[in-house]
């Protein structure tokens, strides 16, 4: 059965009363957004309420174009995103008396809601951002998948309740404030990116992932879960039995995804899960399938000889293209502009040209982002693992050790670990090792300013603000801490950075590893079948081993690692510190001016590595100038 799947960005603006939407703002905020759906441009005006899409066309590539509306005319749609179980709903709907005038997912989506109300969210196997407006009862219904795979912004200012895809498409919204967030800098950092819920401005939030909102003609605006991830393990499986029920739910998974009407391909690292990737899909395809890969000339970083042996192996047509950092200077700005507020993760450049690949030749790529996540696979899992099984008073004792004076850089290292094991659970742990920066080196940058705080404060705060029962999510602290890297760094960081990145390149990425079957397999399964030893994602590994090539699955894991050390001590340095004093931000009084400059002279005189926080400055200095430009010209 074909269908309609479109990858795009919505955008809308709801005045619940206080005056006429306008058209002509919404066509503005579409424009800012033209690079995720090139293809078609839909608009909704009714009276207060405007909202539209731009459609980037996968399959039905002549049909289906939005805004949709159901036969009666009472409700009308716009998503951003794909379900890939849309056919089976399709046919359970049209069994329920639906009619459909098109062969989309969209229309499938409404008549969904129609249907059966707010629990159609949980029955969706996608990615999406989806607005609803209901014209006869002025309502809106906003509602995004359940773990953050498409974005969707909303900002509710004096009644007024605008969204988008992207930030950009809000900031062209008259009348609206876009003052900064001091605690979106402080999250920034800290973390390297914005935790949501929080976006770099005041009055601007994500809606969290699994829930819907719903905003009338008056009263409050709600936000509701519609999906939490919880653990529900299964015992008495054995270990064959999760193997092939990996491998049989993967490739069912896989095959659902390849669904498209236009050159499809995926991005390969040699890693375990994008070899899983492209391991399934040739033995799905009837063709070669494309593989687009990122290399770097010094070869400690340097994955590509990898992928091209899981090329070679999958027989795939398979391109490689080389990454020089001597065009960073040309090439940060642009990257930084994508993604709207600061975003610190140095792999956004190598994704970003390898969305730029891949795009040259496909519209679909898809990617092996989210195995880490639910199955293990991280360095700090294995770490996590290792406290866990500490005794309690050995943990005790580690915070001893982590308050005494380091006394050479290798002592500092240790006592970084020994300070997190000395934290309570794993949900602290997570907190601390997810972090870009020491407590110590925020302490100085954010010295006598307003986000002075020292590293337990701030664990403790994130703590009681994201998980204040640890225990609610398991026993087992390596549980907290994946669930935790899963509900919000996932989000916040991974996804963000691969829609972003794709999405500038008007490609389509599909994550197959966050398929709901996936999602509830990797939930139900012990951690012994995810983590063996210190091994991650054991069952991944034992389930394709037989599809690739000896020893592939044997390498330690690399992922996009940058020399920022050896970036930033020439003359690519010195640029970063005109781009710091030319953009203002030193006057911003949330980063302490002196502070920075001592990070710039450490790094010059070799006295310490600080590339992670240069880049992080870079990207803040970026980003700082443009929204001050941006400012200075809605004065």
């Amino acid at each position: 059965m074909g269908g309609a799947v479109v990858i795009c960005g919505i955008a809308g603006i709801y005045r619940r009363g206080t005056g006429a939407a306008d058209e002509a703002t919404l066509r503005a905020q579409l424009t800012t957004i033209a690079h995720r759906g090139p293809h078609h441009e839909g608009v909704l005006v009714d009276k207060d309420l405007a909202m539209g899409m731009r459609r980037l066309s996968i399959i039905d590539v002549a049909g289906s174009n939005q805004p949709i509306d159901t036969a009666d005319g009472r409700r009308t749609i716009v998503f951003n995103g794909e379900i890939y179980n849309f056919p089976a709903l399709r046919r359970e709907l049209a069994l329920l008396g639906h009619r459909f005038a098109t062969e989309g997912d969209t229309e499938t989506i409404l008549a969904a809601w129609t249907e059966w109300g707010d629990r159609a969210w949980s029955r969706l196997d996608g990615m999406f951002a989806v607005a609803i407006w209901d014209h006869e009862r002025r309502e809106l219904t906003l509602a995004r998948d359940p773990v953050g795979i498409k974005p969707l912004y909303i900002s509710e200012q004096g009644g007024v309740i605008a969204f988008a895809s992207e930030l950009k498409a809000l900031l062209v919204v008259p009348d609206l404030d876009f003052d900064v967030d001091p605690r979106g800098v402080q999250d920034f950092f800290t973390f390297g990116h914005v935790r949501g819920p929080r976006s770099i401005y005041q009055l601007v939030r994500t809606l969290p992932p699994g829930h819907f909102l719903r905003a009338g003609p008056d009263g409050p605006i709600t936000i509701k879960p519609y999906w939490m991830p919880a653990y529900h393990i299964e015992p008495g499986i054995g270990e064959m039995e999760w193997i092939e029920r990996f491998r049989a739910t993967w490739l069912e998974t896989v095959e659902s995804q390849m669904l498209a009407d236009v050159e499809l391909g995926a991005f390969l690292s040699g890693g375990v899960d994008s070899s899983a990737v492209v391991a399934a899909m040739a033995r799905i395809a009837n063709r070669p399938i494309k593989t687009f890969t990122i290399g770097f000339p010094d070869p400690r970083y340097d994955e590509s000889p990898h992928a091209q042996a899981v090329a070679r192996h999958l027989g795939c047509d398979h391109r490689t293209r080389m990454v020089e950092l001597k065009d960073a200077t040309d090439i940060l700005p642009v990257i930084q502009g994508c993604y709207d507020e600061p975003f610190a993760d140095p792999s956004a450049v190598p994704t970003w040209y390898l969305s730029q690949l891949a795009a040259s030749e496909v519209k679909v790529a898809l990617s092996g982002d989210g195995g880490d996540e639910l199955f293990f696979g991280y360095k700090r899992h294995a770490t996590e693992r290792r406290i866990g099984q500490m005794p309690a008073q050995l943990r005790r004792a580690a915070r001893g050790f982590a308050a005494l004076p380091p006394l050479s850089p290798a002592m500092q290292r240790w006592q970084k670990t020994a300070w997190s094991a000395g934290l309570p659970n794993g949900a602290a742990r997570f907190f601390a090792k997810t972090q870009i920066s020491s407590a110590a080196l925020r302490d100085r940058l954010f010295a006598s300013t307003p986000l002075a705080e020292s590293g337990d404060a701030t664990i403790a705060r994130l703590c009681a603000e994201y998980v204040p029962d640890p225990k609610a999510i398991s026993d087992d602290t390596l549980e907290q801490f994946a669930l935790c890297d899963l509900v919000h760094n996932l989000p916040g960081a991974m996804l963000t950075k691969i829609d972003r990145a794709s999405m500038a390149h008007s490609l389509e990425v599909r994550v197959p590893m966050l398929g709901m079957a996936m999602i509830d397999l990797a939930l139900a399964m012990p951690s012994s079948m995810k983590m063996r030893g210190t091994t991650g994602k054991y069952v991944i590994r034992k389930a394709i081993a037989p599809w690739l090539p000896p020893g592939i699955l044997d390498r330690r894991k690399q992922g996009f690692q940058m020399p920022l050390g050896d970036w930033f001590a020439g003359d690519f340095g010195r640029h970063v510190e005109g781009l710091w004093r030319d953009s203002g931000a030193a006057q911003s009084n949330l980063i302490n001016p002196r502070a920075v400059e001592m990070l710039f002279a450490e790094q010059r005189t070799g006295r310490r590595d600080h590339g992670r926080m240069i880049y992080a400055i870079a990207m803040f200095s970026l980003w700082w100038a443009a929204d001050r430009g941006r400012r200075n010209l809605r004065v």
